[in-house]
């Protein structure tokens, strides 16, 4: 049974077994007493009836086969009815039955006094504890109520309250989690707000002030050549801002579904550097791509090439005249790994932990290409996929990002 699980009830019910035990053991001991005591009355009784006869002369032979005699006659009856020692008789003209009467009410009443007393005991633990119980539930709820989900139910038992207790708790876990998540959700979409408002301060004030410049002097065709252009310029860069932060967005709450597919790396790689190969020839870099043309990987081919896209675009940045990106791939039996080096100028140890954090520039490399969100997107994407990104780099001597894969079984 159920109600047997619950340890309060369990020991209540073992204090009743016990009790009853108690009440037995006690009954039993009181029966054996009184009919020792009803055998010394009587026995009393019998022996001051003697003693009572002897001294009237009446023979001991008479005496004792009176006190032997098991037979009721009429005469006998009236004989005890007009010495008034009858049925009706009062207890006080009885001395020996009197007293044993008194003895005995005495000694019930002490015993029925005392398994009361007990019950009673038992009674007000067992009551006392469940409302200790009840007392610690209120408020405990009292402080999930005001969201407060740092105490807990008991839960160390078995038995039907426990039972609803834990359901309590699963319920107060799924509405902590909703409240963390809901509270996750509104700091992420504060912080969002925050950094897009911050970062669109710059170009929207260029735009400003290059829109300003053209009005002011619009018969100069070469001032609104010049500011049109640079007009150009912000306009992508907000685009190119707002279309990062709406897929880092995305990826952190979870509304993209990456499909997998087996895919060639070598495919993977071309596609992710394919508008990046004339970038790099403008700027006199090159882009070599080494390793095995039938590997393949299980991946989301169109976002891991543009997380690959990222990472290479950043490595262009921070090379200079001549610089070379190398991008290799290798499978060992557990991972699968895609590595982009490249010969610039390093990231400081200072940086390094810093920089998949969004909109995060290094002071020295203010003067470089981007907006800091290359770098997010793209760990954003290969962990989304189950992946993981690092990252080792030296000043001077390059830098080499590691996308690892779990390989798929």
């Amino acid at each position: 049974m159920s109600l047997c699980r619950d340890k309060q009830i369990k020991d209540f019910l073992l204090f009743l077994f016990l009790f009853a035990l108690l009440f037995v053991g006690t009954g039993t001991v009181l029966a054996i007493h009184l009919v020792n005591d009803m055998e010394v009355q009587w026995l009393t009784h019998d022996e001051a009836v003697v003693s009572s006869l002897l001294e009237q002369g009446v023979s001991k032979e008479t005496i004792v086969t009176a006190l032997m005699n098991t037979e009721i006659s009429a005469d006998g009856q009236s004989l005890l009815a007009a010495a008034g020692l009858g049925k009706q008789t009062e207890s006080g003209m009885r001395p020996f039955f009197n007293q044993f009467q008194q003895s005995t009410l005495c000694i019930t009443l002490c015993a029925v006094m005392f398994l009361l007393f007990v019950l009673a005991i038992g009674m007000f633990v067992f009551f006392w504890k469940r409302k200790r119980l009840y007392q610690q539930a209120d408020k405990v709820l009292t402080n999930y109520i005001n969201g407060d989900y740092s105490c807990h139910l008991p839960q160390n038992y078995e038995g039907g309250i426990f039972q609803i207790f834990s359901s309590v708790e699963q319920l107060a876990t799924m509405l902590q989690s909703k409240n963390e998540t809901e509270h996750k959700a509104k700091e992420f979409l504060k912080d969002t707000i925050s950094d897009i408002s911050h970062q669109l301060k710059t170009p929207l004030a260029a735009l400003a002030m290059y829109q300003e410049i053209i009005e002011n002097e619009p018969d100069n065709a070469e001032t609104v050549k010049q500011f049109a252009a640079k007009m150009g310029i912000s306009l992508k860069r907000m685009e190119q801002l707002i279309l990062s932060m709406l897929k880092i967005t995305r990826l952190d709450t979870g509304n993209i579904v990456f499909e997998k597919n087996k895919c060639r790396v070598s495919e993977l790689i071309a596609h992710s550097v394919n508008e990046l190969t004339t970038r790099a020839k403008n700027e006199n870099k090159e882009i070599q791509i080494a390793g095995d043309d039938e590997q393949q990987l299980i991946c989301d081919m169109n976002w891991t090439s543009e997380a690959i896209g990222n990472i290479v675009k950043n490595a262009l940045d921070h090379t200079q005249d001549g610089g070379i990106v190398h991008i290799t791939w290798e499978r060992t039996p557990a991972m699968f790994r895609i590595l982009i080096s490249d010969n610039g100028t390093g990231i400081a140890p200072e940086d390094i932990h810093h920089i998949f954090k969004r909109f995060y520039r290094s002071k020295h490399s203010l003067d470089t290409q981007g907006i800091g969100l290359g770098l997010p997107l793209a760990k954003s994407i290969i962990e989304g996929q189950g992946g993981v990104i690092a990252v080792q780099s030296e000043i001077g001597n390059g830098t080499t990002f590691t996308l690892s894969f779990l390989t798929e079984l």
